[in-house]
């Protein structure tokens, strides 16, 4: 079942649409003290995760039209030194948040816009080695997401999983070796399977069958882990193997230094406490999850393969 580039890029982009219209409807009613409400990332209100995705939007949609322009641009805000990406959303706390809405949808208009008009097989520059624009457009939506659910936490808004959780989940999986590279351990040469609970009853899996490491579990759970917005032990995921437990550990589906990730609460304070998805919501975690040989896990397995053709091995993102 191939998927060529350009099915690849309209589907990227569609579930991207959906992704940014979600995340809109969570604030569409939200009062001023409500965009004022602090989110787990430390010192970030819900107003500072807009006008980080909105200042990424621009920057995305100058990489895409303007490559040249965007790479001074880049050296300019990678010299302001590891404050920068606070002082970019203390520069805009001043704008009322119909303001930050309107700069949000139109700067994410923007960059919609420029991937529709990029050639399939460009290379996007962005921080870190160029990339494809599907795994441009994985990143972008990878970061609505991981946003989104710092927004969530702060409204106690619970979200329903989606299948576009297969983008998010496909980029952690091929970030697995960053996590280590980055904290300046070696990469474990032991292949781990991923077999993922989809919430519209399929599997998404990964990694050749029959690895004695594996990570097992409903897809959220994962995705919460390798953009670290959850600790794997608040979560259904089962974990099998040292390899596998050593990714889990260090999971980053994202870009930059070594993320802190969010410290493990124990039963009594599982995600679904703060209003997202917990463990209590997802299964059994005393049943280690296993995916029957159908046709639709064949499915999802084929098209891993396809993807990443088109995708490379580029996981930099902001």
């Amino acid at each position: 079942m191939a998927v060529s580039t350009s099915d690849l890029m309209s589907e990227l982009i569609a579930d991207l649409s959906a992704e940014t219209a979600e995340l809109c409807a969570m604030v569409r009613t939200l009062d001023l003290p409500g965009w004022e409400l602090p989110t787990p990332s430390e010192g970030w209100s819900v107003r500072d995760q807009f006008s980080h995705l909105a200042w990424f939007d621009d920057s995305a949609a100058s990489a895409l039209s303007d490559p040249d322009g965007f790479r001074a641009a880049r050296e300019r805000l990678m010299a302001r030194g590891e404050t920068a990406l606070d002082d970019q959303v203390a520069d805009s706390r001043g704008l009322a948040p119909a303001e930050l809405l309107d700069w949000f949808g139109a700067a994410r208009a923007r960059m919609t816009e420029a991937l529709r008009a990029v050639d399939p097989a460009a290379r996007v520059p962005w921080y870190g080695p160029d990339m494809s624009p599907a795994s441009f457009a994985t990143a972008r939506l990878m970061e609505t997401w991981a946003h989104g659910q710092d927004v969530a936490d702060a409204l106690g808004v619970d979200r329903a999983p989606t299948t576009r959780l297969r983008h998010v989940a496909l980029l952690g999986v091929r970030a697995m070796p960053y996590g280590f590279a980055v904290r300046g351990r070696p990469v474990p040469s032991a292949p781990v399977r991923v077999e993922l609970a989809m919430p519209d009853g399929t599997w998404w899996v990964a990694g050749p069958e029959g690895a004695e490491d594996a990570v097992r579990g409903p897809i959220e759970d994962f995705c919460l882990v390798v953009t670290q917005r959850s600790h794997v032990a608040d979560t259904s995921l089962s974990v099998t193997g040292g390899t596998a437990g050593a990714w889990m550990s260090v999971a980053q589906a994202f870009a930059g230094p070594p993320g802190p990730g969010r410290a493990a609460r124990g039963a009594a304070g599982a995600r679904g406490a703060a209003g997202s998805r917990g463990a209590e919501k997802s299964l059994n975690p005393e049943k280690p999850l296993k995916p029957e040989g159908t046709s639709e896990t064949l499915k999802n397995q084929v098209n891993l393969r396809e993807i990443a053709k088109s995708r490379e091995d580029d996981v930099r993102h902001d």
